[in-house]
């Protein structure tokens, strides 16, 4: 309790010791804390007899609007044995307690915090990767999981809860971790999950539209994310000076570093700007010009966005006090995210890229940037998910058609939804159907275009990305585009 008495003089004269702090009940156990907050869908309220019965030695609950201290709640038949609180402003203040609970573990390693709509898991990973090749030992949380560099556990959301993040952050630590790149959510910005975070570094990628079933507008949107930089506890500042939004910030940041893909791009902040990128099979060179000094990135990453994502994870690290040249020495090294323009090639093959993409706009951009390293035909093999926005399956269909050479369209997720039914949809936005190939079978489908396409091709598999599986009805299959493209490699 100990670590609790400077935000609850209450506990002052408890001595019992907890041991784990959770907003779930079905995980409370003998000797935890039990955080009950109103929630959007479940008010964790209605728990907290749940939380008592299985042994919970001490509660937070949520107070009601209007309530102006902290009281104690008569809700458990032995006081003793568990106490409840009940605490106005909780979300608002929930990530300090979690981090004096868990010891302020942000502050004992180097944190780097990453927000924007596209870019956030690619810098978070490029981030990590180039601290451990520098000597370091990285972790990560964001989308594609939590962890160790390389050991990461499945994630459910990009930004946890506030506890949720602080005990991550312990558990790194206890791990011997000097570094962790975390992506930071607008909702996680907007709910304060990272409200008590010692940030080494904030960085920002891009802006466009995306969650206004949440934010309602984009300028609520961008208010979220601007949290960041200018309420939260950050250090160096790394903004994207190609995007509108970033521009308007870098106005009202003096202080921060400015990064641009654009050479003719003149600043009075410190910068890092790209001269020229020349992009090859084998990914892109980039001669770049900065406030440290100029140089050429060599890197084996795909696609104009990643060029940016690139050049603000270097921005970053240079911001950290981490060497130019080493930085330069070690960028060939750096490998790509899974499922994220994920490259795998094979003797004399196609290049074949399995990629994420699963909206008109995302496959846009991947096949722009697959065309870069494209010689001979474009390939594009996606699918639409069932039981989803069926709006969107046409307009795949017609990005796919403008921005490819051959197209096969196939099965993505279909869940509980007839196969048949979702693919009707997505041929009725092709101007000419007969120009597809249409092969339900995904496995087929990449099979299909790996052994047709030549070496100078390029494939293209978008929609699932670093997903290892395939749901169709209720059930989940073991599936994996990589695993499968290199069968056939």
């Amino acid at each position: 309790m100990k670590r609790l008495h400077a935000f609850f003089p209450q506990l002052v004269a408890d001595n019992r010791s907890l041991n784990q702090m959770t907003l779930d009940s079905r995980q409370v156990q003998s000797g935890d804390l039990f955080v009950a907050l109103k929630g959007h869908q479940v008010d964790g309220r209605t728990f907290i007899s749940k939380a008592i019965e299985q042994g919970a030695s001490l509660i937070l609950a949520e107070a009601d609007e209007g309530q102006q201290a902290v009281s104690f709640l008569e809700i458990s038949p032995n006081p003793t044995a568990c106490t409840v609180l009940s605490v106005p402003n909780l979300p608002k203040i929930l990530s300090e307690i979690a981090g004096a609970f868990y010891d302020k573990p942000s502050e004992k390693l180097v944190l780097a915090g990453i927000t924007g709509t596209n870019g956030k898991t690619t810098t978070a990973q490029l981030l990590a990767q180039w601290r451990n090749l520098l000597g370091g030992k990285s972790a990560v949380m964001g989308t594609i999981g939590n962890g160790l560099y390389g050991q990461v556990q499945e994630a459910v959301n990009t930004t946890g809860s506030a506890i949720e993040i602080q005990r991550n952050l312990a558990s790194f630590v206890a791990q011997g971790a000097d570094f962790c790149a975390m992506e930071v959510s607008s909702h996680g910005l907007a709910q304060f999950r990272a409200e008590a975070l010692a940030f080494d570094l904030a960085m920002f990628s891009n802006l466009s539209r995306d969650h206004l079933d949440y934010h309602n507008t984009m300028a609520e949107y961008a208010a979220a994310k601007f949290r960041l930089f200018s309420e939260l506890n950050t250090k160096a500042k790394v903004i994207n000076a190609d995007d509108e939004i970033g521009r308007e910030w870098l106005a009202k940041l003096p202080e921060a570093i400015a990064v641009s893909c654009d050479p003719n791009f003149a600043t009075s902040h410190q910068f890092v700007k790209a001269t020229s990128v020349k992009f090859t099979l084998q990914g892109a060179s980039i001669a770049f010009e900065s406030s440290w000094g100029k140089g050429e990135l060599n890197s084996k990453l795909i696609g104009a966005f990643n060029v940016s994502n690139l050049l603000t994870a270097f921005a970053g690290l240079l911001a950290l006090g981490f060497d130019l040249q080493k930085l330069v020495e070690t960028a060939p090294l750096l490998n790509g995210v899974c499922g994220r323009m994920e490259c795998l090639t094979g003797d004399n093959k196609p290049m074949v890229i399995v990629d994420y993409a699963h909206t008109p706009d995302a496959l846009e951009k991947a096949l722009a940037a697959a065309r870069l390293h494209c010689e001979g035909e474009l390939w594009c093999i996606f699918g639409c998910g069932g039981d989803r926005d069926s709006g969107k399956r046409p307009l795949m269909a017609k990005v796919a058609e403008q921005f490819a050479d051959k197209v096969i369209a196939t099965d993505d997720n279909p869940r509980t939804e007839d196969n048949q039914k979702i693919m009707a949809d997505i041929l009725a936005g092709f101007a000419d159907p007969q120009a597809v190939q249409v092969i339900h079978n995904r496995e087929q489908a990449i099979q299909t275009a790996i052994q047709t396409a030549t070496a100078k091709d390029v494939v293209l598999i978008a929609g699932k990305g670093h997903e290892d599986y395939q749901i169709i009805g209720k059930e989940k299959f073991h599936f994996s585009d990589q695993e499968t493209a290199k069968r056939y490699l």
